[in-house]
């Protein structure tokens, strides 16, 4: 069964059509015990078609436990999104619904190095002492959801001290639990703090500080 309506893919192709340079999307997975991992593997080989700038390898989470380790992928199934180099882009989950433009904006990222973050926002990053890992929770029908997971994946492709991941809520309940996490976006910084709902960069910064400063 295809996942991409034919308008779909002639709009993907579209997009696609800017990028400028080869794009990894390692994808780990597993045969048993892993609810939306074929699911995700026939989206991915999807897009995969849509470009010859896109390149697709799929990894077992146990059999090939080395390339698991080396990413820190611990939960499936999950997504890196790179070229050469790892920029700590995440996806745990399947990027469906309305997080599928998160994922067609991450490629978008990698390929042509653009993004959308201010000159304040690139300062903030630049004098960060602290790593910063961020965790936003999604649901596939969420609406805002998309704008918080890209503003994380580009503070991470920006800055070597940043990681984020989209994390599908549904899907990964005790983490969900572990976070009380009862609405999205909810995004998670650094364990010790968040922020809820569709919030601006500026707004997603002043928490980020106040979190780093405690």
């Amino acid at each position: 069964m295809a996942f991409l309506s034919k308008k779909n893919r002639e709009d993907i192709e579209t997009t696609f059509k800017g990028l400028k340079k080869e794009v990894a999307l390692r994808y780990f997975t597993q045969e048993v015990e892993c609810r939306f991992c074929k699911e995700t593997h026939e989206l991915l080989k999807e897009v995969q078609g849509l470009s010859s700038l896109i390149r697709l390898e799929t990894f077992d989470l146990v059999k090939n436990a080395a390339e698991s380790a080396r990413f820190g992928i611990s939960k499936i199934p999950a997504l890196v999104v790179m070229d050469e180099k790892d920029y700590g882009i995440r996806f745990f989950g399947i990027p469906s619904g309305y997080e599928f433009s998160s994922l067609i904006e991450a490629i978008k990222l990698v390929s042509t190095g653009e993004s959308s973050l201010s000159p304040e926002g690139k300062s903030f990053l630049d004098k960060l002492e602290k790593d910063l890992h961020l965790q936003v929770f999604v649901t596939p029908t969420c609406p805002y959801c998309p704008g918080a997971v890209i503003l994380a994946h580009q503070m991470a492709y920006y800055s070597p001290k940043v990681k984020a991941d989209m994390i599908e809520a549904t899907e990964f309940p005790q983490l969900s639990q572990k976070y009380n996490v009862y609405g999205v976006p909810r995004t998670v910084i650094n364990e010790t703090g968040f922020i809820e709902g569709a919030a601006s960069e500026k707004m997603v910064i002043a928490k980020i500080a106040e979190i780093l400063k405690s």
